[in-house]
């Protein structure tokens, strides 16, 4: 070929100067050539790389705009950003994005993981104007993220799913979808194919009214959190907090000023904490506002707020260990928690007796953030009753001896349905319904998927690490481990794919056994088991870290996988490559360079260097994952090259 100058052209098929075979428009095919087996296995003409020909489009439904809804669209974007045959909707029950953080606005919402710590790894936010963030601020975040990446041309408001089901003869979910418009009426239903069904619904998101009699024909103005009217005025008024949970905690402590009267049920013990990472927040555990100073910092330098952001993680990261029975941590744990409740119920003795817990471990139920809760419960105008409310009138609630209170308004902070059944039918592979097999006991494989459910994954499902820290960095990491499923089955014409029944049992019965070795295994009622005192744990067993381990990648050997040519190397073709015909550089694997040799930072460094035996460059590739093969040798002199993917 003649060369237009001295310069050497760039290597790869893009050189308009160089002909080879990525020219070609197609690979040639010959009817000669034979295509199927005498077993009825036929080769079709595609290339590797390209999807099924008779199946190219695949249709993915995600449940629910919030947060993990929110992490996988910013992911599949950018995956799929070349494949146009790949389509995705988000189905969101409600009229707006955002999930829990839409749902609950009840006065004190906040979130018990510092800010820092509760936001995406891929969109950090310098600008959190608390360390602990209301359910507002992070709703705005949310938001923001939805407007800046142009999410909502994905997510249909006002839409959910009511009804799932299986269809193996088409190897598609049958979605039923309904639509309502803003005055909840129904304005359409139908049936929508898919190929892919992914829940990020989450365990609190069915909210429930408490079972106590006469609560619906209260006269005065009766909410739940989950339903609260953000900015309802409480001052001057007589108010009774139902329930003390997390919600209940945080409505009672930020109500307290502001009512004339207060009446709260405190029915069984609880531990109630700082919140996460206290060591960081204000004095005593308490939440403060950053500087705009401090904010401006980190807006110039990036890097300081990430060392701020990993310190507050590498705390939250060290939770574990005060979960596990008879650990040192956790000994530490309820001595420190004892003493700063007694402190705080001040010589209230009957409050001390009934609120503190006596046989069980710090962490059996999610601990309780509560700055000025107990202050709250000790304070004059509150009436604190440990026994069971006797009831609820037109204007008021009765107590255990049928005497009659009058109350101006009633919050019922009563929690969720924890039980981790779906609110729907689910029906997979075996026409079971996953609502009914968990009825008794939720099952999973390692959180993510059902044995005999295909082609569905779960966010938050039985099993999750949720009671450790920010749930944002896990959905990130759940996001890309879908989406590595997909690109598998795209590539190898995977038509279902499910995890074993084995691997899930084995998977549970390990948990099982795990588990009581923890906190969580103690005798107290907690969503981390299903609502009971004595029901199944179905917290993941073990670190949030090795979680993390586990989720990078997939572990397909422990699936069972149907292919639609019923070959598992039919995704092989005609035998080509898209990249020999896509302009693709066809020799990429000769652009390498010599990996740099690192000085040495210490005189320990030096030392190990003089030692004949030892390779800078092997170790640098180690800490770099580069050897996860283990090939390098131990070889005096030995150069390494990198090359590109």
């Amino acid at each position: 070929m003649a060369q237009t100058n001295d310069i050497q052209p760039p290597l790869g098929s893009n050189n308009p100067n160089i002909d080879h075979p990525a020219s070609l428009d197609r690979p040639m095919f010959c009817s000669e050539w034979p295509v199927s087996s005498p077993s009825g296995y036929k080769i079709t003409d595609h290339m590797v790389n390209e999807a099924f020909p008779e199946r190219p489009s695949f249709k993915i439904a995600m449940l629910g705009a919030g947060a993990a809804g929110i992490d996988f669209l910013h992911h599949a974007i950018l995956a799929f950003k070349d494949d146009p045959d790949v389509d995705l909707v988000v189905c969101e029950k409600n009229h707006d994005i955002g999930g829990t953080w839409l749902e609950n606005r009840y006065p004190g919402c906040a979130c018990d993981v510092p800010s820092a710590s509760y936001q995406f790894p891929w969109r950090p936010n310098p600008g959190w104007t608390m360390y602990y963030s209301t359910s507002r601020e992070i709703w705005e975040y949310l938001r923001k993220i939805v407007d800046d990446e142009g999410m909502m041309r994905y997510i249909r408001l006002r839409t959910a799913i009511v009804h799932a089901a299986w269809q193996e003869p088409k190897s598609k979910w049958v979605l039923h979808l309904v639509e309502r418009n803003e005055k909840d009426e129904v304005v359409r239903e139908w049936d929508e194919e898919f190929d892919m069904f992914l829940s990020g619904a989450g365990i609190l998101n069915a909210w429930k009214w408490p079972d106590i009699p006469g609560l619906h024909r209260f006269k005065g103005r009766l909410f739940h959190t989950a339903r609260y009217e953000e900015g309802f005025d409480l001052k001057g008024k007589s108010v009774a907090v139902i329930g003390s949970g997390s919600s209940g905690v945080q409505t009672v402590a930020a109500i307290y000023n502001d009512v004339s009267k207060l009446y709260t049920w405190v029915r069984t013990p609880t531990w109630i904490t700082p919140g996460f990472a206290q060591k960081y927040a204000g004095p005593d555990g308490k939440n403060f506002a950053y500087s705009e100073e401090q904010k401006d910092i980190w807006r110039a330098y990036p890097e300081k707020y990430r060392s701020y952001r990993k310190m507050i993680e590498d705390e939250l990261n060290g939770r574990f260990r005060f979960v596990l029975r008879n650990s040192k941590e956790s000994d530490d744990a309820i001595l420190f928690s004892h003493k700063e409740m007694s402190s705080k119920l001040g010589n209230n003795t009957h409050l001390i007796s009934k609120i503190i817990p006596q046989n069980f471990n710090v962490g059996c139920r999610r601990p309780t953030p509560g700055n000025g809760y107990l202050e709250a419960l000790v304070g004059s105008k509150t009436t604190c009753y440990t026994e069971n409310i006797g009831g609820i009138t037109p204007n008021g609630f009765l107590t255990t001896d049928g005497t009659e209170v009058n109350v101006d308004v009633i919050i019922c902070a009563t929690g969720f349905d924890t039980t981790f059944r779906p609110r729907f039918p689910i029906i997979g592979l075996d026409g079971k319904n996953i609502a009914d097999r968990w009825k008794n006991r939720a099952e999973s494989y390692i959180s993510v998927s059902v044995s005999n459910v295909p082609n569905y994954f779960m966010y938050g499902g039985p099993y999750s690490p949720v009671a450790q820290g920010s749930i944002l960095p896990i959905l990130t990491l759940l996001s890309n481990h879908f989406i590595q499923v997909i690109k598998k089955m795209r590539k190898e014409h995977i038509r279902r794919l499910s995890p074993k029944e084995s691997a899930m049992r084995d998977f549970v019965e390990h948990a099982s056994v795990y588990l009581q070795r923890t906190a969580w295994a103690d005798p107290c009622s907690s969503w981390f088991k299903q609502g009971k005192i004595d029901g199944n744990i179905v917290m993941w067993p073990g670190s949030r870290l090795a979680f993390f381990d586990l989720i990078k990648e997939p572990k397909y050997e422990d699936y069972e996988i149907e292919y639609w040519s019923g070959n598992r190397w039919g995704y092989l073709g005609n035998g080509f490559s898209t990249v020999e015909f896509d302009g693709s550089d066809i020799s990429s694997y000769l652009n390498c360079e010599l990996f740099p040799q690192e000085p040495a930072a210490s005189k320990q460094e030096e030392k190990v260097e003089s030692n004949p035996l030892h390779s800078p460059a092997k170790d640098s590739l180690k800490s770099k994952e580069f050897d996860s093969l283990g090939l390098l040798q131990d070889t005096p002199g030995f150069q390494v090259a990198v090359c590109p993917n």
